[in-house]
């Protein structure tokens, strides 16, 4: 399965603080349909994702009903991003 879509770039700020997009409701329930599938345990669901040119692998985090993507520090500087931006990423699920 390949989605892609734009959403803000958002931070957590607890003991270290980390930052996520938030997958949109549409993309969200065809990500649960195939959960089952191939989640590993907690609902996490692995993934390959891109921002731009920058491609990195890690899970989704289910939370309150939609998914989010952990975007990666080396991620944020190879690609310029800051909290709020609006970014266009591609998954690949599996």
């Amino acid at each position: 399965m390949k989605l892609e879509f734009s959403s803000s770039l958002w931070s957590w700020r607890g003991p270290a603080p980390w930052y996520f997009v938030t997958v949109p409701p549409a993309e969200c329930r065809s990500l649960q349909a195939a959960s089952k599938l191939v989640t590993y345990g907690w609902g996490m669901i692995p993934v390959q994702a891109w921002i731009g040119e920058t491609g990195w692998q890690t899970s989704l985090f289910p939370k309150d009903g939609a998914y989010l993507v952990p975007v990666k520090a080396s991620v944020r500087r190879a690609e310029g991003l800051e909290e709020g931006q609006e970014v266009t990423i591609r998954l690949q699920v599996g």
